[in-house]
């Protein structure tokens, strides 16, 4: 599960740090490269729910194999330097990641359920390393390969050594292993509020994360920094995460409230996005440490809270549909905006203020999302929202 999770965020943080020297050769407009940066996000959305319909046939184990097989294929297509093959090859990845990354939770659920929170940690911590290898060794790579291209086809290696351990490893799924889901539950998951509150607090802190993979070199060079800098700073912030998305989902099951955990983190990330952006330069590096911190934590405890406010494998798998599928249609938007806002020459503070305008949605709906109740079904197989009780 770790190597796996390992593979979900190279395909997105290794493009980023190469849009300006991709965008000098000519290849891609400023808004073709908004669109491409938003893809991937908007896959997310639109091929979670595809995930528990191949569970149901094919087990999750062999699902997950069928994922990593894709993202290996999208990824080496990347490696062809045409316009349309990078496209192909990033909606490819973004499905890939959206049918590993739904069932991934429901998997937690069913196998670890007791010790749920800190799993989570774990394989987000992969997570996020994934990122910050990607983050920084893509600009290393291109010069040392002199190529683009050829670095970002370099990725296919790693998602092909998972895909070869994991089907290995994996147990061989029967009809009894396979992701049952209740009938009826997508409706009454769509009719609970708390649910809908999940589903927002993982499409706006998405948002964020998917600006940073996506834009946060290109604004730190608009800054003036260098791409090599800027690309370490993206690293940095990226590998700092390991330590918060460990450690904040079990600081947080130590308590009644995750909302304390929640509060604190949503104000790292502002704090890291002031100062990167708008701050003082000499600050840039602990800047990039507080947004790292912030981050990791905060989407540990988005997937935690899917974990948390589950009864059951089957609503964890619905809720995880929901919260990853709806949440990162939603995320599609911030790279867009942030590409739109580019390309009509927007201060790096006007962003900046954007920026701050979806982590006080996230902040709303985390407070929302961190009380004590918990999806559970009723006896009609019908989904109700009750107290948690610790």
């Amino acid at each position: 599960m770790v190597l796996v999770g390992l593979n979900l965020r190279p395909a997105l943080s290794s493009l980023a740090p190469l849009l300006p020297r991709i965008e000098r050769e000519g290849e891609l407009s400023v808004l073709m490269l908004s669109s491409l940066t938003t893809l991937p996000v908007v896959c997310l959305g639109l091929f979670a729910p595809l995930a528990l319909w191949l569970a149901k046939r094919l087990g999750m184990e062999r699902s997950i194999a069928l994922g990593l097989t894709i993202l290996s294929v999208g990824l080496i297509l990347r490696g062809v330097a045409t316009a349309p093959a990078l496209f192909a090859g990033t909606l490819l990845a973004g499905a890939a990641i959206a049918i590993v990354g739904t069932l991934l939770p429901a998997l937690v659920m069913r196998e670890l359920a007791g010790s749920a929170d800190l799993v989570t940690g774990v394989y987000t911590m992969a997570l996020c390393l994934g990122g910050a290898l990607g983050a920084g060794l893509s600009i290393p790579l291109a010069d040392l390969m002199e190529s683009w291209p050829a670095s970002l086809m370099s990725w296919a290696g790693l998602s092909l050594a998972a895909l070869l351990a994991w089907w290995l490893a994996m147990p061989q799924s029967a009809p009894d292993r396979k992701l049952r889901v209740a009938k009826g539950n997508t409706l009454s998951m769509l009719r609970q509020p708390l649910a809908w509150q999940v589903m927002v607090m993982m499409g706006s802190q998405s948002s964020l994360a998917y600006i940073v993979f996506g834009w946060l070199p290109t604004l730190l060079v608009a800054r003036g920094y260098s791409e090599g800098e800027a690309g370490w700073l993206m690293s940095v912030s990226i590998l700092t995460q390991l330590v918060s998305a460990i450690g904040a989902p079990w600081l947080a099951r130590m308590h009644r409230d995750q909302r304390p955990m929640l509060m604190l983190v949503v104000g790292l990330v502002a704090a890291g996005l002031w100062v990167l952006l708008i701050g003082p330069s000499a600050l840039r590096w602990p800047g990039s440490l507080l947004l790292g911190l912030g981050q990791g934590g905060l989407f540990s405890l988005a997937l935690t809270l899917i974990v948390l406010r589950s009864g059951s494998p089957a609503i964890a798998g619905e809720l995880s549909v929901l919260a990853q599928g709806g949440g990162y249609l939603m995320a599609a938007l911030g790279p867009l905006l942030v590409g739109l806002l580019l390309h009509a020459d927007a201060s790096i503070a006007r962003i900046t203020y954007a920026l701050f305008a979806i982590l006080s949605v996230t902040a709303t709906m985390a407070l929302l999302a961190g009380r004590k109740l918990r999806l559970e079904l009723d006896g009609d197989e019908g989904l109700v929202t009750v107290n948690q009780r610790f």
